[in-house]
């Protein structure tokens, strides 16, 4: 059995090596070298897409040399978590319901400028965490309790690379944040994100 690539990103956006499939793959740039291994930088610009698997006709080698690295998630909620945003070329319908909610106007170089600020500790590679009061986070939330956890009606599931765990209660009081403010309020505004709940 072939191993896997290190291209799955967790919803503490870190980039692993795991053979599940996932829902959505994403862009961050050229992060790998011509045997297909990372290098140390996490990122190479600010635009972090979510992207559906097909688009048209395109056919692409995965992690292909000097080309951009194809990177995976379970779901639109852990691509949100990471600190991704909805593509606007394959996703121009989510795109435009994530900006609208979000209460975005201006061109994507903007929005993405600030969700890096959000999601993103520079030339550290580390993701910033928020903040939160458990009870006011809006459903498809993830926080961070040792544990990635779906924030879902009064419940938390676990996030793992393939799938989500049994359902807990849902926390109160102060939380730590994954997913950043700024799609946190795309959520509560009524953005709905493909979840891999079934």
């Amino acid at each position: 059995m072939k191993r896997p690539l290190q291209n799955r990103v967790l919803a503490t956006g870190e980039i692993v090596a795991h053979p599940a499939r996932g829902r959505f793959m994403g862009n961050r740039g050229i992060l790998h070298d011509d045997h297909q291994r990372l290098g140390r930088a996490r990122w190479k610009h600010k635009a972090w897409i979510i992207c559906v698997l097909k688009w048209k006709d395109w056919h692409r080698k995965v992690m292909s040399p000097r080309a951009y690295t194809e990177l995976f998630f379970l779901d639109e909620a852990v691509a949100l978590a990471a600190g991704h945003r909805p593509c606007a070329m394959c996703r121009w319908g989510a795109y435009n319901s994530y900006r609208d909610a979000a209460g975005l106007t201006g061109r994507a170089a903007e929005m993405d400028a600030r969700l890096h600020r959000e999601r993103a500790i520079p030339r550290r590679f580390e993701q910033r965490r928020h903040e939160a009061r458990a009870e006011t986070l809006p459903d498809a939330a993830i926080l961070f309790d040792g544990v990635p956890k779906l924030v879902w009606g009064d419940a938390v599931l676990p996030v793992r690379p393939d799938g989500y765990g049994a359902a807990e209660r849902r926390p109160r009081g102060s939380v730590t944040l994954l997913t950043p403010p700024i799609s946190v309020k795309a959520l509560r505004e009524g953005y709905a994100p493909v979840i891999a709940l079934s």
